[in-house]
This record gives C-alpha cells, sequence and structure tokens, in this order.
C-alpha cells in the first residue's frame, strides 16, 4: 500500500527524543521553549504557543481573541471540521463563507458579499478563520484589508502549510493576520507525533494563549490577585485547559523542523512529476497561485468519470488515495445547527469530484509513477 501521506522518522528524530528520555524533564522542560523559538525565528515572527494538537492551537487562540457565546466565527467549509469546532468549543456560532473553484480556499469574492449582507441585519462575524487548505495560502492581503473595513479578527488556519510562502514571506508571519496555527499531526509537513502551535506579533495574546494551555494558571506575581505566600506560588486566573505539549513531541518537532526546507522542495518535484505526467488527461490538478508557494501538504485532482468507481479501483490497486473534505457544514452536527446541503455549492462541487493522490516526501519516484499509471488507466 502506497498511502496518500506518511511521516518520515530519521535515526536523527529517534535520537533527539531518545535524549530526552534520559533527561530530567518528559514535559515542561527546556525541549518546548526550543521548539518555540525556532518555529519563531524561522516564520520571522515574536511569538509561538505550542500545544498538544493544531485543534487545542485553534481553540486557545479564539478563547485569546475573546470568542465567546453571541459571537460569530466564519470559516471553510472545505477544512477539517476542527477549523469551525474550535468556535463552537467556545460558545459562540459559525457560519461558511464559499471557496474559490481555482484554489479550493476560502473565498476572498464571497466573503465581501457575506459581510455586506451581514453588515446590513447588524451580523458581522468577531472571528474568520481562513484555511490555507493543501498548503496554498489563502488571499491573505485581501482578507486583511476587509478585517480592517469590518472589524473581524483573522486566525490563519495553517495547519496544512507550515513551509509555505505567500507574497514571498512565511506563511506564520501574521503580516495579514492576528494569529497563525500549526498542525504537527504526523500526516502534515513536520511532525511532533502530535501538536500544534499558535504564532502571533501580539505578546498579550501569546500570554494569554500560553495560560490557558496550562489551566488558566499564572506564575507571575505581577498578575496574581493575591500577595504570593512564596516564591512556590501560582494563581488560576481563569479557566484554562491541560493543551500542553510534551518535550517528547517537541524534540521530535524540533528535530524535523531542521529539514522542513527539504521536505517542501520534494513534495514541489514530485507535484511537478504529477503535473507533467497527468497534465493530458480529462482531470482538473492543483492550480498554483503565483501568490503563493504552497507547502503542498496535499496533492487534490478532481475526475470528471464517477469519483467512486476511481477511488476504490485506485484503493483496491493498493494506492491508499483519501478525499479531502467531506463539506463541514454536510457533517450531521452541523445539520442539526441548520445548515444544509447546497449552502456552499462550489465547495460541494469541488468534493463531489475530489481524490487525493499520494504525496509525501518519501514517495520514490518508481511510487509516483506506479500511482500514475494506475490513473491512466482508470481516466
Amino acid at each position: 500500500m502506497i498511502p496518500y501521506a506518511r511521516q518520515t522518522i530519521t535515526e536523527g528524530d529517534i535520537a533527539a527524543v531518545t535524549e530526552v528520555l534520559r533527561s530530567e524533564f518528559l514535559t515542561q522542560g527546556p525541549a518546548v521553549p526550543r521548539f518555540e523559538r525556532a518555529v519563531a525565528d524561522y516564520c520571522g515572527i515574536a511569538h509561538a504557543v505550542a500545544a498538544n494538537s493544531g485543534t487545542s492551537a485553534l481553540h486557545i487562540a479564539c478563547l485569546a481573541l475573546d470568542l465567546g457565546p453571541g459571537d460569530w466565527l466564519w470559516t471553510s467549509p472545505n477544512t477539517f471540521v476542527a477549523s469551525a469546532n474550535c468556535a463552537r468549543y467556545c460558545g459562540a456560532r459559525v457560519d461558511f463563507v464559499d471557496i474559490d473553484p481555482r484554489t479550493y480556499n476560502l473565498s476572498a469574492t464571497d466573503l465581501t458579499a457575506k459581510l455586506e449582507r451581514a453588515e446590513a441585519i447588524g451580523r458581522l462575524p468577531k472571528v474568520v478563520v481562513p484555511v490555507h487548505f493543501a498548503g496554498q495560502s489563502c488571499d491573505m492581503r485581501a482578507i486583511a484589508a476587509l478585517a480592517e473595513r469590518y472589524g473581524f479578527r483573522v486566525l490563519e488556519d495553517a495547519s496544512h502549510a507550515i513551509g509555505g510562502r505567500y507574497r514571498g514571506e512565511p506563511i506564520g508571519n501574521c503580516r495579514y493576520s492576528d494569529i497563525t496555527v500549526f498542525s504537527f499531526h504526523p500526516v502534515k509537513i513536520i511532525t511532533s507525533a502530535e501538536g500544534g502551535l499558535a504564532t502571533t506579533k501580539d505578546a498579550a495574546l501569546a500570554e494569554r494563549m500560553a495560560r490557558l494551555r496550562n489551566h488558566g494558571i499564572t506564575r507571575d506575581s505581577a498578575q496574581m490577585q493575591n500577595v504570593p505566600d512564596g516564591p512556590w506560588c501560582y494563581e488560576q486566573i481563569e479557566l484554562g485547559f491541560n493543551y500542553r505539549m510534551t518535550d517528547l513531541q517537541a524534540a521530535l518537532g524540533y528535530s524535523q523542523l531542521q529539514r522542513l526546507h527539504d521536505y517542501v522542495a520534494r513534495r514541489h518535484v514530485l507535484a511537478d512529476r504529477y503535473d507533467t505526467r497527468l497534465g493530458d488527461l480529462p482531470l482538473r490538478l492543483p492550480y498554483r497561485d503565483p501568490d503563493s508557494y504552497s507547502a503542498f501538504h496535499l496533492y487534490p485532482i478532481q475526475v470528471r468519470d464517477d469519483r467512486r468507481r476511481v477511488f476504490q479501483s485506485l484503493r483496491q490497486a493498493g494506492f491508499g488515495v483519501n478525499v479531502h473534505y467531506i463539506p463541514v457544514h454536510t457533517q450531521p452536527y452541523y445539520r442539526r445547527l441548520g445548515f444544509q446541503p447546497g449552502d456552499c455549492p462550489k465547495a460541494e462541487a469541488y468534493y463531489a469530484r475530489a481524490i487525493s493522490l499520494p504525496l509525501f516526501p518519501d514517495l520514490s519516484d518508481e511510487g509516483l509513477l506506479e500511482v500514475v499509471a494506475a490513473v491512466r488507466d482508470l481516466v
């Protein structure tokens, strides 16, 4: 079986984790701040806050932006459910903005029209979550301009996109947003086994996210309401969570980060080869926005034939293709909130034909040719 994605673990990764196992700290030690600093430096930003998953990072980011009951969060329907669920964890309401049929990202044009309608009825969002689907950035400059005009906060879901660039700058530098969130799940660009991280330019947002991931607790006497009895004192000043990343995870993430450039470059080589060898078929291949350098987490194609037949035949032939994503608004939970098929027709049309082909750094040239041959036989 050639899967659609797979982690790459080296002897150096194993040595980095083993070093932590032999150290004094398994969690809340020096590995987490070292990893945070390294990611922040890579992105060219002041602050990074690690968490135990990308979902946890999205949750504490929403809370740091004061999202709560009565507020609205808007996001893309073409994403994993966590991009919307983070609002529900805060008691907020969710709505969806349809996608650009070229990039499969949240459409800035549709967002503009939806904001105009929402302003007329007094229902503007507090937070908008653009999702950099498959590793390619949304039109962040346009979204930032809308945020300035309408007064919402911007939380980039860059779970697919570490190592990518937008307008020549690293995704995660928050030039056009308040917070950016990465995921380090094993199928992502780099992995910490499980893990996530939020970047921000705002020291107050970083401080609050760091507190929220640790039960809402502070040891900073300047934040305490009572005079500390001694240096052992801490105070819980708000309701937080146990969302801490361990030193084991951080050591793996730090080791992987050293190869991030090479991993993304290899993904581009593979994507170029898919483009060349599939370009004459009746398929829609991934569009590459000239403003974006994709991290190429996924290589999604759209088939004109019966998608089910092509998908099942590829699986039966030993290729672990997948589909990204079932539109979030069509999931039963969101259907119970009032959403229904037809609400986001462009996302639904994309989903009806989408198949993600295998793409990961260890995919061999021979393996890619096997995938290509199977697709050519079927389409």
